[in-house]
This record gives structure tokens, C-alpha cells and sequence, in this order.
């Protein structure tokens, strides 16, 4: 019998604590790579993983750490052959673990929607961005707790309470119970998040001609391709469980790819 008794007639907005036998409790792990200032890595990409119990994916990995002997932290920039197999096996996790969604949002500090929106203000995007991903991923009747990997801010920026009051003001509801930051070091899933938009990243600036080609890192691009059936990250993807958003408004010349007529670009990620 499920916990969850589903009642549409009940609006989300006035779902009361009494209701909790009809509101979901999601897990989201936020992890973000790429230079937001600009100046020596004009692309980056946020990235949201979602799921109800992550108990069974970070058992899991846990499980294939231990049976490994890894125990190393994996990020994509320090792909290499000590590292690619395990980095793989998390992402074969993934994959056979039920009931996880993942949504990012990848752009160009040069991009014309970048400068007009956030107006050369990288918190302000990193914030905005972040805002865009948790509305994609929330449905009705469901309430979000945001983990997100730790970054040192400007004494002004208060992420945390922003986004969680400017979400839950944009909903008229509460849809975010709370925000949390963790050093990626100590949690396998906001690595796991950090090898997806590395590898869409990377992608994107192999196919832009601005990247040289690692051999590891495009390695664990064709793989994570290959397990969502995608020929490239350049024009976005998405399927059931997989919504990944690419701006298109960068104006540089697609130097690897004989595409060039690509879809028009959209301002938000379709939920």
C-alpha cells in the first residue's frame, strides 16, 4: 500500500501540514561548474539532481566505493585513468536507480541573455538560475529540500534564505522546506551531480572549438551521451528523467559541428 494518497481536488497552495500523506518530500543536490566571472571560462553550467530517498543511490555508490577499494573524491576537471572507471560506475548507478530526475542550465558569460539579465552580476545569475532549475523540477504537491555544494560568497550574498524565500514567494506556498550547503568532498551525490554538468559542459565547449580534447573527460562525455541515446549536448536534451538547457545567444561560431542552424533559443527550461 503507498504512503502518498494523492487528492486533486485539494490545491496545492492549500495543502496544510495535516496533509502530509499527499505531499512529496523531494531531495535536490545542486552542484555548478564553470567560471561565473567570465574571465577564464566564459561557459558554466547548474545542475540539479532530484529524488525522493537518496538513501539507495549514495548506498550504492557507497557499496561500489568499498568494493573498489576508491575512496578518492571524483570531480570531472581530475578525470584520469585512476578514476574514469569509478567515475563511470556512479554514473551506471544512476541509471538503475528509480524515481531520480536531472535538470541544468548551461550559458555563456558572453551570451546576449547573460549581459541583458543578470547585467555582468554572477551572483545574481548564479541565484536566478538556480530559481529556474527548482521550478522546473517541482511538481504539485510536492515540497523541495536543496542541498547544494558549498562556494565561497561576497559577505552580501545570502543564497540560502534568498532563494528559499524567493521560491517559496513565487509558489504563494512553501515548496522549499530549506537550503543547506556541504562540501562536495564528504557527499557522493553532489559529485555525481558535478560529473553530469562537467560532462554537458565540456561538450559544449569541445563542440564551440574551446577546448583541445582530453582524452578521460571526452571519454566520460561519449559515455553519459550513450546512456541517454544523445548525439550532443549543444542543443540541449531531454527525456523522462533528463531536462538539460543550453542558451543559445553566445554568438560564437560552432567550430567542430557542420549544425548550424540550431533551435531558437528559449529563455527557461520546460518543466
Amino acid at each position: 500500500m503507498s504512503f502518498l494518497k494523492s487528492n486533486k481536488e485539494i490545491k496545492t497552495e492549500d495543502l496544510k501540514l495535516s496533509d502530509f500523506n499527499q505531499i512529496w518530500t523531494k531531495f535536490c543536490f545542486l552542484d555548478e561548474t564553470g567560471s561565473l566571472n567570465g574571465q577564464s571560462d566564459q561557459y558554466f553550467t547548474i545542475g540539479i539532481l532530484k529524488m525522493s530517498q537518496p538513501y539507495y543511490l549514495q548506498s550504492r555508490l557507497y557499496f561500489e566505493r568499498s568494493k573498489s577499494k576508491f575512496y578518492d573524491e571524483v570531480k570531472f576537471n581530475k578525470l584520469s585513468k585512476n578514476n574514469i572507471g569509478f567515475a563511470k560506475t556512479a554514473i551506471d548507478a544512476l541509471f538503475e536507480t528509480k524515481s531520480v530526475w536531472f535538470y541544468s542550465y548551461s550559458i555563456s558569460t558572453k551570451s546576449d541573455y547573460y549581459l541583458k539579465t543578470f547585467d555582468k552580476n554572477p551572483w545574481m545569475a548564479y541565484e536566478q538560475i538556480t530559481l529556474k532549475l527548482l521550478d522546473a523540477a517541482l511538481y504539485d504537491q510536492e515540497i523541495m529540500i536543496l542541498i547544494a555544494d558549498y562556494v565561497t560568497t561576497p559577505k552580501n550574498i545570502r543564497f540560502e534564505s534568498d532563494v528559499k524565500k524567493n521560491f517559496n514567494q513565487s509558489k504563494k506556498r512553501l515548496a522549499l522546506a530549506g537550503v543547506c550547503r556541504f562540501d562536495s568532498k564528504s557527499n557522493d551525490l553532489l559529485q555525481l551531480v558535478d560529473l553530469l554538468i562537467g560532462a554537458v559542459t565540456y561538450d559544449i565547449k569541445s563542440k564551440k572549438g574551446l577546448v583541445p580534447g582530453s582524452k578521460y573527460k571526452l571519454e566520460l562525455v561519449d559515455y553519459l551521451r550513450s546512456k541517454l541515446g544523445a548525439d550532443i549536448f549543444l542543443k540541449g536534451f531531454k527525456n523522462h528523467n533528463f531536462n538539460i538547457f543550453v542558451d543559445k545567444t553566445d554568438h560564437l561560431n560552432n567550430l567542430k559541428v557542420e549544425e548550424k542552424n540550431l533551435e531558437t533559443n528559449e529563455k527557461g527550461l520546460s518543466s
